[in-house]
């Protein structure tokens, strides 16, 4: 493991398990798997590794960092958290390891309020609630230029729902008077106004525009 050369400690790790199946030899040997099969980049089996070693041993004085460390795992997965944000069509994305990052982060935070690391875990937190946000918004606005606008308030009301302190919602709820502007839900549209000017008195979409007879949202064009 010092050396990098994670082929040859995993057969040694399982080799170590396979041998002497019990004792804190084998235990250690279980949780070094689940760091080591990360680190050679497979995924799947370091996080069936670290899943079996919180189902073994629950009380153990290091399942704190198996828990972290599926929360690692997933926060790096380049299918995740950033690259959500790359493609041009937001809805062939899937967020799904972001959200599986963000879990077990909140079960570590949760569970081991003292843990060590903890801290680095509600840090991270934070990101993927701001990155699961973004992503919510982007696929609403992906269906509002496509005048999907049913779609795109759906997924802009779950961001509003869900994520409230994100820096994204402000523009979720601007989707949200457009979307239901576009759909003639007038009822809708004023009250996610009055959220819209309550919530972010300062906001972009509101400076200048609109007036008594044309309302902000009819004038306002995202560069989108």
């Amino acid at each position: 493991m010092a050396a990098r050369s994670w082929d040859k400690a995993i057969k040694y790790l399982e080799k170590l398990e396979a041998r002497y199946p019990y004792g804190r030899f084998a235990q250690q040997a279980q949780l070094d798997a689940a760091y080591v099969y990360w680190k050679n980049g497979e995924r799947a089996s370091a996080i069936a590794a670290a899943d079996r070693f919180i189902k073994l041993y629950p009380n153990h004085a290091n399942v704190d960092y198996a828990y972290y460390l599926k929360g690692l795992v997933n926060f790096n997965e380049n299918s995740g958290i950033l690259s959500i944000l790359d493609s041009p069509d937001m809805t062939e994305r899937d967020s799904k390891g972001t959200r599986e990052a963000f879990d077990a982060f909140k079960e570590l935070a949760n569970r081991f309020p003292d843990s060590k690391y903890t801290e680095d875990a509600l840090a991270r937190m934070r990101y993927l609630l701001n990155a699961l946000a973004q992503y919510e918004v982007h696929v609403a606005r992906y269906y509002m230029k496509r005048g999907a606008y049913v779609a795109a308030a759906n997924r802009a009301q779950f961001a509003v729902q869900n994520y409230v302190q994100a820096p994204a919602i402000e523009e979720a709820v601007f989707i949200l008077v457009k979307a239901y502007d576009s759909l003639g839900m007038t009822d809708l549209r004023d009250a996610a106004d009055r959220v819209m000017r309550k919530n972010f008195p300062q906001s972009r979409y509101l400076a200048g525009k609109g007036g008594r007879d044309v309302p902000w949202w009819k004038l306002w064009d995202p560069d989108w």
